[in-house]
């Protein structure tokens, strides 16, 4: 039976294990929310929206936190001008497509919310620490941070993958995501400071993470369960043993180079353990 419009897009969001098709579709659904408060209030002359806003964004203020823990985590998934949700999506669907290409599912999530985390962590520490940065009244909300942390470890897994943009042509992900940094960097001294340390955060967070998982640290394994039990294995004769793919310094070979020669330039033999060795992280 075919699945109506409605239907297939709930499907991929919720129901297809895609953490990308998830995380855009609850950073929607918190804007078209936010949206429909906003109008409320419009005409009904209230300020709900105002108190959401309040309870879904990240304080600077150290001793607002302590009330509203669980901003550290709901200021990533929320944003309330259009520009500012449309760009974060579009940037965290075009690169995350790239990202879950070579990595999986686990890493993705990890790399999302860590570097959501990390974002808060350098904002919360300069607006606390910077006397030029300091004031009681600042709040950080949006999914920026945590799109760098996308883009910026896409970029340093595969600096010369190139993608087209609008204007500027072919484009490689590590001139992108130098880009990306140097105006955020230029931009410490403008309005949007608790956004650019929020970007700046996330970016070093996404950089660091592939840095460690090309040494075989993989930070997102925290995420998993380790499950224990007890079993009885009657060894009656032997059997031949399924083969796994366990060669991380195969794998760190093929990444490396695909960040000197692009993803095209490996055998399908290299694509295939890739895509193997990502299949069985999956299942871990």
């Amino acid at each position: 039976m075919k699945k109506s419009f409605l239907g297939e897009i709930y499907y991929k969001a919720f129901k297809s294990g895609n953490p990308l098709h998830f995380f855009i579709a609850i950073n929607t659904l918190i804007f078209l929310l936010l949206g429909v408060i906003a109008l409320i209030d419009f005409f009904a002359k209230t300020s709900i929206n105002s108190l959401l806003i309040t309870q879904l964004s990240l304080p600077a203020d150290l001793g607002a936190l302590v009330y509203r823990p669980w901003s550290l985590i709901t200021y990533m998934f929320t944003q309330q001008a259009f520009f500012h949700f449309l760009f974060n999506m579009l940037w965290l669907y075009w690169l995350g497509l790239i990202f879950l290409d070579f990595l999986n599912s686990r890493q993705f999530i990890f790399t999302y919310l860590a570097g959501g985390l990390a974002g808060a962590a350098l904002f919360l520490l300069l607006y606390n620490l910077v006397p030029s940065f300091n004031t009681d009244q600042a709040i950080l909300i949006g999914s920026s941070g945590a799109v760098y942390a996308v883009v910026v470890a896409t970029a340093t897994l595969m600096p010369d993958y190139t993608i087209r943009l609008l204007f500027f042509g072919n484009v490689r992900l590590k001139y992108l995501a130098l880009a990306f940094i140097i105006l955020n960097i230029l931009g410490l001294n403008g309005a949007n400071i608790g956004g650019n340390l929020a970007h700046l955060g996330g970016a070093l967070l996404g950089f660091v993470y592939i840095l460690q998982l090309r040494k075989g640290n993989d930070w997102s394994k925290s995420f998993t369960r380790k499950k224990r039990s007890l079993r009885v294995i009657k060894n009656d004769s032997p059997r031949k043993s399924k083969t796994t793919f366990t060669n991380q310094e195969y794998i760190d070979s093929i990444l490396d180079k695909i960040s000197q020669s692009g993803y095209n330039s490996l055998s399908k033999a290299e694509k295939e353990a890739l895509f193997n060795a990502g299949k069985q992280q999956d299942q871990d």
